[in-house]
């Protein structure tokens, strides 16, 4: 199996367990006399693509971060594991908020509009996945909840083909006895061979292929419509994981050819508390209600439970309204400005990844090959640097948010950072563009790694119980509590 990465350009160093410079001189400023300093940072991102009023805007825009010497903007690399909120998504929840009252059981005013704003926000999250009226749009907690739900849904002996590659949320809520694990692949073609084969060599009256519509890891978007194809050949059904894909790509049931799709509010714009799982209603009316409880029964006497059928059967107990109005904002807002938003993410993602590749001693990640198609992620390690320590120093000097770890998707980083030949960090940085994100972050970005592959970082740091950590840190840390 060949998993493609860019060559090292300089021989591996030896993994650092401390850091080679000391504190620069000044270091105990505090941020608020910083903040009397700070001149703002214009956003060259968006003017330099005449898309400003085009992009939906995002509450963090103007986020300033403490930085050891001082204070900057905050360069958000972080979208692939939670994107800040739109600020129409804000505005739609206090519009709610203000009316916010039970929902389907109450004949109240309040009551009544809460409920029809829920139904509407259905409607809303109906339309962006576009899920027909045969279809049915349950609200979840998250992509997670999701699965859960799907995978309480699954007919008895349906065998379930899953790759390794998958985040944990697709890969591990299946019976076990009756889940097939297909290796990571290392091209488009090898996954859709190793899909036939599997599909081939396991029968079964109900299968269920679970895909990505992009990875978790590398962002790279996988062959949907083709590997639907081959399962819809075999007479098996099609779980779509669009968590990483819908904040960017447009979402379409019968387009993809899948047969459920399953996405999170918390990394499309819309950070409270509310999935969905859309798609084929037959398996979901005929499972036992995912929760039992209120909301879910149509009668309940001595002899028994008659249980709804419909998104109601698995949405007992009062719902999480506001969560559900925040998506369907935050749904409307990506399909009216889609166009706009694929054109800043493809060309700060383009330069992302370009100039991390450029730096030596930076070493780039993908499944199928360096130039396939990819949301705006890129997956990199920096020689000789443990990554934990990468992020850190990122954040304390450079006010740059990334991720770190392997992003829950251990099979797919230990097969990507699986290298015999060299001494590679069993963890990976991974910077993920969205709207929060502008061409000053990228170069910020960019010229912190070139820096850190270089000399390292500039402050002395300690591996401690937490993890990483400045030796001499003047962020003040005991932040106000929002409430």
């Amino acid at each position: 199996m060949s998993i493609a990465t860019t060559p090292p350009t300089t021989p591996t160093r030896a993994l650092r367990a401390t850091t080679t410079r000391a504190s620069a001189p000044g270091d105990s400023a505090p941020l608020a006399q910083a903040r009397q300093h700070l001149r703002p940072v214009p956003d060259p991102g968006r003017a330099a693509l005449g898309e400003a009023r085009a992009l939906p805007a995002v509450l963090s825009e103007s986020l300033v971060v403490p930085t050891l010497t001082g204070a900057v903007h905050y360069a958000n690399f972080d979208h692939a594991a939670s994107t800040p909120a739109l600020v129409s998504v804000k505005q739609a929840v206090d519009t709610a908020l203000r009316t916010y009252s039970s929902v389907h059981r109450g004949n109240g005013w309040a009551s009544r509009v809460t409920s029809a704003w829920y139904e509407q926000a259905r409607e809303e999250v109906r339309a962006f996945v576009g899920a027909g009226a045969q279809d049915e749009v349950v609200f979840t907690r998250n992509s997670t909840d999701s699965f859960n739900l799907l995978a309480r849904a699954l007919p008895r002996h349906t065998e379930v083909f899953v790759f390794e590659s998958e985040h944990h949320a697709a890969l591990l809520p299946w019976p076990a006895r009756r889940t097939h694990h297909l290796p990571v692949p290392g091209s488009a073609d090898d996954a859709a061979r190793l899909l036939r084969s599997a599909l081939d060599e396991h029968q079964a009256a109900n299968r269920l292929v679970v895909l990505a519509g992009a990875s978790n890891v590398t962002g790279e978007v996988w062959p949907v419509r083709e590997l639907a194809t081959i399962a819809r050949r075999a007479g098996a059904r099609v779980v779509l994981d669009a968590a990483q894909y819908a904040p960017h790509r447009p979402v379409d049931l019968d387009a993809l050819g899948v047969d459920y799709v399953v996405l999170s509010g918390h990394k499309l714009y819309a950070p409270f508390g509310a999935g969905v799982l859309a798609g084929r209603r037959d398996w979901l009316d005929q499972a036992t209600p995912y929760l039992a409880g209120g909301g879910a029964t149509k009668a309940v006497t001595e002899q028994g439970v008659v249980w709804h059928e419909g998104a109601a059967r698995h949405e007992a107990g009062s719902p999480n309204v506001i969560g559900a109005i925040a998506l369907a904002a935050a749904c409307h807002a990506l399909r009216t400005h889609r166009s706009a938003i694929e054109r800043h993410e493809e060309a700060l993602g383009r330069r992302l990844l370009e100039g991390l590749e450029s730096i030596e001693g930076v070493q780039t990640y993908s499944l199928f090959a360096p130039d396939h198609e990819r949301v705006a992620v890129a997956t990199f390690t920096i020689d000789g640097l443990d990554s934990s320590l990468v992020s850190t120093s990122l954040s304390a000097e450079h006010g740059i948010g990334v991720r770190d770890g392997k992003f829950c998707a251990h099979l797919c980083v230990d097969a990507l950072l699986d290298d015999p030949y060299a001494a590679r960090p069993a963890t990976a940085v991974r910077a993920s563009v969205g709207l929060a994100t502008t061409a000053e972050h990228v170069e910020r970005l960019l010229s912190a790694v070139a820096e850190l592959s270089a000399n390292g970082p500039r402050a002395e740091y300690v591996n401690g119980p937490h993890g990483w950590a400045p030796v001499r840190d003047p962020r003040a840390l005991d932040v106000a509590r929002p409430w």
